[in-house]
């Protein structure tokens, strides 16, 4: 879509460029959204592409995956021996149920930031400890769990003139094992409940529930469940209120698929342990 109220688009090429932010301006990596639909309120476009960070960055102490990796990058990662839960990604990439021409534009960090509970990048990162690293405009920068970095749908931690620069994921989160479940009211619709267990190597186990809340949920435990004790966590933490409500589903159809798959992955991750 053209975006008829843009008037200037700016490449920066170093952090120092991405000062003297105004009113109307945003920030462009894939553009798979803001070219989706109008776009009234932006005036300038800050296409952060050409900072040329490197997609991906793995080392010893985990992985790093830039704001501007697009998925056909992520996708094609492949993953150090040992890193069983990098198997979460093909996965997380193929929830986006998106063309290889939108694989290979929009990116992991734009994904992110638009924090749309179908978001599938928000639910791999947030499934795998993922810390957000983020640059503010006077040049200091701080992290914070990809849990808090959500806060509902369009909705994030950013303050004015911050960008997201990357999400670190590590190494610990990356040798779990994981069982992985997804809903959708049709073959090939939109995510309407997203849920990821996994399960470390001294027992402790994580359920991170996206797509049917309206933000990530994250419920974490020293040990494997019982089908009633998790039943219990669920309730919990997830007050009818938080459950989304769309076309892509009611929340007590959504509260009832969280409640089913959480069962599934525990007895998957259990049998395994076994």
């Amino acid at each position: 879509m053209d975006l008829n109220t843009v008037t200037a688009v700016l490449r920066p090429r170093a952090r120092a460029d991405l000062g003297g932010l105004e009113a109307g301006d945003a920030f462009l990596a894939g553009g798979t959204f803001l070219f989706s639909e109008p776009q009234p309120a932006v005036r300038r476009l800050i296409d952060l592409t050409d900072l040329d960070w490197a997609p991906l960055l793995a080392g010893e102490e985990g992985l790093t995956i830039s704001a501007t990796c697009t998925i056909a990058q992520l996708h094609a990662f492949e993953p150090p021996s040992g890193w069983s839960a990098a198997a979460l990604i093909p996965e997380c990439c193929r929830a986006f149920l998106a063309s290889f021409k939108i694989w290979n534009m929009a990116t992991v960090g734009g994904n992110i930031c638009l924090g749309l509970p179908a978001g599938p990048m928000i639910s791999l990162c947030a499934a795998l400890d993922g810390t957000c690293l983020v640059w503010s405009p006077d040049g200091r920068e701080r992290r914070m769990k990809v849990t808090d970095f959500v806060r509902g749908p369009r909705e994030t931690a950013l303050e004015a003139g911050e960008v997201l620069r990357a999400v670190e994921l590590p190494v610990e989160a990356l040798m779990r094992r994981t069982a992985f479940r997804r809903a959708s009211l049709t073959p090939h619709g939109r995510s309407g409940v997203l849920l990821i267990g996994t399960l470390a190597r001294d027992g402790a186990f994580a359920l991170t529930v996206t797509a049917s809340t309206r933000r990530p949920v994250r419920l974490d435990f020293p040990a494997l469940p019982g089908r009633v004790e998790l039943a219990a966590r669920l309730d919990e933490a997830i007050p009818d209120a938080l459950y989304y409500d769309d076309i892509h589903g009611r929340p007590d159809w959504r509260r009832h698929m969280t409640g089913l798959l959480a069962q599934e992955i525990r007895a998957e991750l259990a049998e395994g342990a076994a």
